[in-house]
């Protein structure tokens, strides 16, 4: 069992746990890349099925919670910096699962399914198994899989011309922004019975914060059940403090508001399973960020509880204090306080140590001046200098001050940076406009626009030109998350602007990312091979992925010096698109050692009928003696009682030695006589197939369409 920790102690997995976690994620990646029925299997199945039982043995059951980046078992988060075990929150993060559950009974077959199920990478799937029935879910009586969303929920998401902050800006549609999906996942956790078995969440009452924080106080102490709640927690504080701004304002507002109605027991509760004073630490650092200031204070009191540490009640009346400006008074009054408050918690968190030094009578003196109302307010500016005009001014004298730097950053917040970098555009050129654009173009703001949906391509575009190699890291960052084809398309032709210097820098990333963000990069160092960094396709050519192979064949094919070893070693791929590609480039003239696997192809039963009859038409172009008695063969059958020679019966196979006999050999003797026989059938396919006119179109077409449908 993980061993609970003391205060101020961190608490960790067990040396058990932790090696059964390693060990299932090397076990799922092995399931990814070895065929079934590989003997490697099995030994894992069998070492993973020892290790499990032997943990469900102190146990009757062992629940994983999924976050992003972390897994949650038995009170603790796994650290995100392990890459084996944050490769498996990911996968399971992909499949949009929320937990595991493993029960007393599993067996080896069951954890040999359930392994090959989950190994599948959800893209090559038609959707991911969280989006799954319960026939899929459940199919193992000891093992469950748990969803993280649900489709037949309405999302909700924020209306992009309300206030975000306003419940009436919140509207139901068929799909949500990622906010919505993690509130919505949130609030199904935390309104199910049992794990598994929910109630009534189509009544849009249901998802209010009062309503979700009144499910998690009333239902009962349940690992699994805090896990999948805790998961969410912990990608919600992510998002909130990584995206920011309206998109993720009605997120904030009703996380802050659940924390709210929460009460501190609860907070607690759901706290201490988040994992070791580190990792509360880090959830409450990333919540001070960007939650409201009200459920910041009632974090880090929680906080301070589970991790048996001490804040001051002066502390707290002065936390209080800011927060209660920060919500009301002037702008700027509220801009100060909301700071501090952000800033106060940060540092505090970093190291809550000391008992309360205050003597009573401080103490006291301290909590009336907390709870008074304020001696002075500070009125607004009757007309504030916008921003814009403030950096126009800069910009135009060739003034750098304070007041110019303030106007950037506060242009620079928000969402939407052109008209910052339109006014920076259109300044005369010099070395204040320099100066401005290093200051605005930084890696930081960079990732911050690139976790932007719709990503701004124009803004984009021109930061990535400013920051040339210092933008590659975070794109690459950006892709490796992203899920939808468009937007992987726009961040590689935005590493392509940045030109030869990322070459070295993509390279050193490759082996890390994962398989089909490897073969969209090597076709951009493909298409670039002047660029540095050792780039060299033949070390993909045996790449489990056959969509990367595909490329490196596909770049091997367009070099003359390497084209007949791609062909051989296309035509020798398991993948039918593989299969084709190669057949395509051997159509119009087909290597030696390719001819010798197409004859045995031929024959080959798990090979579609038409494949085999593309096969026969890219053999045909080999020049040799042999070929054209090789087709004849297939063409000729002579028969058993009057051994008389005649066609052999109609299929996609003999109509391609036919057109291969007619395009190629129609002089040669062992062709004639196929030939003869098939331009006197009575079947006009046939008689098509023997003439020449036709058949070279025929073929021609045939060879388009083999290079088309090779390319995924």
């Amino acid at each position: 069992m993980a061993r609970v920790a003391s205060a101020g102690e961190s608490a960790a997995l067990s040396r058990e746990l932790s090696d059964f976690l390693i060990e299932f994620s090397i076990g799922l990646q092995k399931y990814a890349i070895y065929p079934s029925g590989h003997p490697m299997l099995g030994t894992t199945s069998a070492d993973l099925n020892r290790r499990l039982e032997a943990l469900l043995k102190e146990r009757p059951a062992l629940s994983l919670g999924v976050a992003r980046h972390q897994l949650i078992i038995e009170g603790v988060a796994t650290d995100e910096s392990n890459p084996v075990l944050r490769e498996l929150a990911a996968r399971l993060h992909r499949h949009h699962l929320g937990a595991v559950k493993f029960s007393q009974g599993v067996t080896e077959a069951e954890l040999n399914d359930m392994l090959a199920t989950v190994s599948v990478d959800a893209g090559r799937l038609p959707r991911p198994l969280g989006l799954e029935g319960p026939e899929v879910l459940t199919q193992w009586p000891h093992t469950r899989l748990y969803p993280m969303t649900f489709a037949q929920l309405q999302l909700i998401e924020e209306h992009p011309s309300a206030d975000p902050l306003d419940d009436d800006s919140m509207k139901s549609t068929g799909s949500g922004s990622r906010s919505a999906q993690l509130w919505i996942g949130l609030a199904r956790a935390a309104l199910i019975t049992e794990l598994g078995v929910s109630m009534d969440t189509e009544d849009a009452e249901s998802t209010d914060p009062v309503a979700v924080a009144k499910a998690i106080e009333e239902h009962k102490r349940d690992e699994a059940y805090d896990q999948v709640v805790v998961g969410y927690l912990l990608q919600i504080a992510e998002e909130v403090k990584a995206k920011g701004g309206r998109d993720a304002a009605a997120l904030t507002k009703r996380v802050s508001q659940l924390v709210g109605t929460l009460s501190p027991e609860a907070l607690q509760r759901l706290l201490q399973m988040g994992g070791d004073v580190r990792q509360r630490r880090k959830f409450v650092a990333d919540a001070a960020q960007g939650m409201a200031v009200d459920a910041v204070v009632d974090l880090v009191r929680a906080a301070a509880d589970t991790s048996g540490q001490t804040i001051s009640h002066s502390m707290v009346r002065m936390l209080s204090k800011m927060a209660v400006h920060a919500d009301a008074g002037s702008a700027d009054a509220r801009t100060a306080a909301d700071g501090a408050l952000r800033e106060q918690v940060t540092k505090l968190i970093e190291g809550w140590q000391l008992d309360d030094p205050n003597p009573d009578g401080y103490r006291l003196a301290l909590e009336k001046m907390a709870t008074s109302a304020p001696m002075f307010r500070n009125v607004d500016h009757s007309f504030p200098i916008e921003p814009e005009r403030l950096l126009a001014m800069g910009l135009e004298i060739e003034t750098l001050g304070d007041q110019v730097f303030r106007s950037v950053d506060a242009m620079a917040a928000r969402d939407d940076l052109t008209p910052l970098m339109d006014l920076v555009d259109n300044a005369p050129a010099g070395w204040m406009r320099d100066v401005v654009w290093r200051h605005v173009a930084t890696p930081q703001r960079l990732r911050l626009q690139l976790a932007l949906d719709p990503l701004p391509v124009a803004v984009l575009q021109k930061m990535v030109a400013r920051m040339g190699a210092a933008a590659v890291d975070a794109l690459l960052d950006a892709l490796d998350e992203s899920e939808e084809t468009a937007t992987q398309e726009r961040l590689v032709e935005l590493l392509a602007s940045v030109g030869p210097v990322a070459g070295p820098l993509i390279m050193a990333r490759l082996p890390g990312m994962r398989w089909t963000h490897v073969r969209v990069l090597i076709a951009l160092l493909g298409r670039n091979p002047s660029w540095p960094g050792g780039y060299s396709s033949t070390q993909y050519l045996s790449h489990p992925d056959a969509q990367v192979r595909r490329e490196a064949l596909r770049q091997q094919l367009r070099a003359p010096e390497t084209r007949d070893a791609a062909i051989v070693r296309a035509l020798a791929d398991a993948s039918d698109a593989t299969l084709r590609l190669g057949l395509g480039a051997a159509m119009t003239s087909c290597p030696r050692d390719a001819a010798a696997i197409l004859r045995v192809r031929a024959d080959d039963a798990t090979i579609s009928p038409d494949l085999r009859a593309l096969g026969i038409r890219a053999l045909s172009s080999y020049k040799s003696p042999e070929t054209p008695a090789w087709l004849a063969s297939r063409v000729v059958r002579t028969g058993r009682l009057l051994r008389r020679p005649g066609l052999a019966s109609k299929s996609p196979e003999l109509l391609a030695a036919i057109e291969g006999l007619a395009a190629h050999w129609r002089e040669d003797k062992a062709a004639v006589e196929a030939l003869a026989l098939a331009a006197a059938s009575s079947d006009p396919e046939i008689q098509s197939a023997a003439t020449p006119r036709a058949t070279a179109e025929h073929r021609l077409s045939g060879a388009t369409t083999e290079h088309r449908t090779g390319t995924p």
